[in-house]
């Protein structure tokens, strides 16, 4: 029986059963759950990385937005209230539309 000790979306449990397979999972804590959710984006970020095409590529960033959603969430948010400051730090800082690539600063 594979091991993956990893936080999984809550519908997979289901899935295993439906397949007929049997499996063992339990209820994170708080901290458990945002130390797994930070280990899961970071896995997520890697497929993202290595994806190869625009589909693959969407499917990543809607993983990857998933656990953003995730995040909010614990932090008693909502993606809208993370959205209207990303917009304020846009309208301050700017965004990344201009591919600007910072070489250095001189003193």
């Amino acid at each position: 029986m594979p091991t993956y000790n990893k936080l999984v979306r809550d519908k997979i449990p289901g899935i295993i059963e439906s397949n007929g397979e049997k499996f063992s999972t339990r209820i994170l804590s708080e901290e458990e759950y945002i130390t797994e959710l930070k280990k899961k984006s970071f896995e997520e970020l890697e497929e993202y990385c290595e994806a190869e095409t625009r589909e693959e590529a969407l499917e990543e960033l809607a993983d990857l937005m998933e656990i953003v959603h995730a995040f909010a969430a614990s932090h008693g948010s909502t993606l809208e209230e993370v959205e209207k400051i990303r917009q304020e730090k846009a309208a301050e800082r700017g965004a990344f539309d201009k591919k600007i690539f910072l070489i250095e600063v001189e003193d």
